[in-house]
């Protein structure tokens, strides 16, 4: 392992996260930049306030992929299809790893999709898209 890589996993316990209060959730798209940051944020604020993170499973096009460090950071990981939730379950058996089941056809912070993702988050949703 590499110092970056134990560097990173050092900040997987920061004492100053309040790993007690807010649960860490990652956030998973194709790349990190529409579906899964407004996630993040619908997430980070009331009546959730989990602490969040967004980042893509493809690697060519994710402009924070989403690696070994971010998944053992994660108390949660929260897909925004079943695409990314098979890719996650496969990496990481055994976490909490849920689909919120939205499909790649949304504006970021659209309020269409800030709905979607409040009405999906609450209930265990794993119909295809």
């Amino acid at each position: 392992m590499d110092l970056i890589t134990r560097n990173r996993l050092a900040n997987v316990d920061n004492k100053y996260q309040n790993q007690d209060t807010y649960k860490r959730v990652l956030c998973i798209c194709s790349a990190g930049l529409l579906r899964s940051p407004t996630i993040a944020y619908v997430l980070s604020q009331e009546p959730y306030n989990h602490n969040t993170r967004a980042a893509g499973v493809v690697k060519e096009f994710a402009l924070v992929y989403a690696d070994d460090v971010l998944a053992e950071w994660a108390d949660e990981i929260v897909c925004a299809n079943n695409d990314h939730y098979e890719i996650m379950i496969e990496r990481y058996p055994g976490r909490v790893i849920r689909s919120l089941g939205i499909p790649d056809e949304y504006d970021y912070r659209s309020d269409k999709l800030i709905d979607l993702i409040r009405s999906r988050y609450g209930v265990n949703y794993d119909d295809k898209d």
